[in-house]
């Protein structure tokens, strides 16, 4: 299903939930729904995920809590992660909530699409070239494919982008569109975007020169309480940890929002609680602590 920036929220038509795994699958006052980011919380930099964090989630998952892989990764570059926690049967929000996915290993794909929230690119992109003249932009459209200009590649896209030009991709249909900039600090990138004058867009910048662009409203934390609703699971029961500007959202929604260690300040700040940093495997006590 695609839904459009006008309704973003809408509903997410009913799926069967009985997964087979454990009675903490139907006893809404003992499961929590867990939400994990991935680059900075499951896996370093490097795109690396340690034994200690996978067993640990993989362990959650086996306990029947209802493990949701939250991130900012489209849906290609998240389905190995999907595959190393162990999750055959649940959902996962990609595109920083663009894009949410049903799993199930019976289905042919091993998933499928439920919601995809598109919006019109062309405002945002031409502010962003006024300020950002030598910038690369990259723009994941209503199929799931990648256009991109400058021969801009990246591993969260998940697909080879596509080479077009800049008047090409004002006309596509956008879930999510990438900005990156390798001739300004991180500094000088911040100031331009906050000069730029978004309007009608979700938009969250990035450890360096990087910029993810939703639709207007248009988050992690949306799509996941449309999935928390759908899964009756109490709000007191909902988790979730991450690392970037992209969780700040995500981590103010959860009973339980954990930041690592290298979180930046501002997402530290609605955090409830900080764990070690990523290169500390610091996602697997907070997972293990899920298990007592």
């Amino acid at each position: 299903m695609t839904t459009t920036a006008d309704n973003a929220i809408a509903g997410i038509e009913d799926q069967q939930k009985n997964t087979g795994r454990n009675s903490l699958e139907t006893d809404s006052q003992v499961r929590k729904m867990v939400c994990l980011d991935v680059d900075g919380t499951l896996v370093n930099h490097d795109g690396h995920m340690s034994d200690a964090v996978r067993e640990a989630a993989q362990a959650v998952v086996d306990s029947g809590h209802e493990v949701v892989v939250s991130t900012g990764r489209s849906l290609n570059a998240t389905l190995p992660i999907i595959e190393l926690i162990g999750l055959t049967k649940g959902y996962a929000v990609c595109s920083n909530g663009g894009v949410t996915l049903r799993i199930d290993t019976g289905l042919e794909n091993g998933y499928e699409v439920i919601d995809r929230v598109t919006f019109e690119p062309g405002p945002a992109l031409r502010a962003l070239r006024t300020k950002l003249p030598t910038a690369k932009f990259a723009l994941e459209d209503d199929e799931g494919k990648f256009l991109s200009t400058e021969r801009f590649q990246d591993a969260s896209f998940g697909v080879e982008a596509v080479g077009v030009d800049f008047e090409t991709m004002l006309e596509a249909s956008a879930v999510r569109v990438v900005v990156f900039s390798t001739e300004n600090t991180p500094e000088e990138f911040k100031e331009a975007i906050d000069n730029a004058g978004l309007h009608g867009v979700a938009y969250s910048v990035g450890w360096t020169a990087w910029l993810d662009i939703a639709a207007n409203g248009v988050t992690k934390a949306s799509a996941l309480e449309t999935l928390r609703r759908k899964l009756k699971v109490d709000p007191a029961r909902t988790v979730a940890m991450g690392d970037g500007r992209n969780d700040i959202e995500m981590l103010d929604w959860a009973a339980r929002g954990v930041a690592m260690g290298q979180a930046p300040e501002e997402v530290i700040a609605v955090a409830h609680e900080v764990t070690g940093t990523v290169d500390e495997d610091g996602a697997a006590p907070i997972l293990r602590s899920l298990l007592a």
